[in-house]
């Protein structure tokens, strides 16, 4: 299939480039590079522009004759988005608005779609199956159950087949060591956990003790990005015009922010000194998923499924990669 990725310079985009590669599709990257970094194309054709800009969604479309729409290019810091939250509505809502109508115009009808765990806010039981209540606490996840509501009236109404993939934590490296996790600034925790450990980082914050969990921090579920390319891939394979897919993707096992350190300092081997912050706004106490339905649909099984395994890329990429892209 001939593929555009739209966010394919960023960090889960451009694993999924890659994976689409290795599996015999074509991908074209579009992407303004605001976040993005332009050395991770592995190969594929870059296309630069904007979500927020009609005109660069139709442009890119316009170039070549795709069958599938991929959709990373969102903003995704919860705290960021309770600060300014017209910006996530811009681009999270309305530019993919303007990519979806560009895709009517230009008669594609496929579309695989990066949303979140963060639809559910606080669930009412966990591990978190795909018929619990979506009830988001903070902009960002009510920006991507928007966009989720918005796909099922383009299906009903015009016939759009979608999939939305509903993952937790992104986290990991690529293993062959070519393609990682730069953020700047970096917001989640492995990577600063991980620059704490390798003297990058002056102080690593754990944000709240006194969460609702075993040891006070919040639990979540780590999923390695190369996990994740692969589902994007096989529920892309597996859509039909008309039809929807929509699953959680998660190992299944929660993991608090302790724990995580505790992680890291085996896999670095000394101990990484950090301070407890207050809890950050919009933050759940425990999200895991029930992944059981992308197994069955899917054929889905994740490859790194240990904690230890994901952190240990990470780990090997910011060893190795001192500047990041250096970009």
């Amino acid at each position: 299939m001939k593929v555009l990725v739209v966010g394919g310079a960023g960090y889960i985009g451009s694993h999924c480039v890659k994976h689409l590669l290795r599996h015999g599709h074509e991908a074209v990257i579009m992407d303004n590079f605001s976040t993005g970094h332009r050395q991770v194309a592995c190969g594929a054709r870059s296309v630069e522009g904007d979500l927020r800009s009609r005109a660069d969604c139709r442009s890119a479309l316009a170039a070549d004759d795709f069958d599938v729409v991929m959709h990373f290019a969102a903003f995704c810091y919860v705290g960021e988005s309770v600060k300014d939250p017209a910006k996530y509505y811009e681009n999270n809502v309305v530019g993919t608005y303007y990519l979806l109508d560009a895709m009517r115009e230009a008669g594609i009808e496929r579309f695989v779609f990066s949303s979140s765990c963060a639809t559910f806010g606080v669930p009412d039981r966990v591990p978190i199956d795909e018929d619990l209540p979506q009830r988001p606490v903070n902009p960002y996840g009510r920006t991507k159950l928007m966009v989720e509501r918005m796909l099922e009236d383009f299906r009903h109404a015009y016939g759009l087949g979608y999939a939305a993939l509903r993952y937790f934590n992104a986290a990991g490296a690529d293993p062959d060591g070519e393609l990682g996790e730069d953020h700047r600034p970096e917001t989640h925790l492995i990577p600063n956990v991980i620059l704490k450990a390798l003297g990058r980082k002056e102080e690593l914050v754990i944000f709240g003790d006194d969460y609702p969990t075993p040891d006070g921090a919040c639990i979540r579920d780590d999923i390695h990005v190369n996990d994740l390319a692969e589902a994007h891939r096989l529920a892309m394979e597996k859509l039909a015009p008309g039809r929807s897919i929509v699953l959680n993707l998660g190992n299944g096992s929660g993991y608090s922010n302790l724990e995580v350190v505790r992680c890291v300092e085996e896999v670095a081997g000394g101990r990484i000194d950090y301070r407890i912050g207050p809890r950050r706004e919009g933050d759940p106490p425990r999200l895991v998923a029930d992944s059981t339905r992308a197994h069955e649909q899917l054929g889905w099984h994740p490859r790194f499924p240990e904690l230890k395994s994901i952190v240990s890329t990470a780990f090997e990429w910011f060893r190795t990669h001192p500047e990041g892209y250096a970009d």
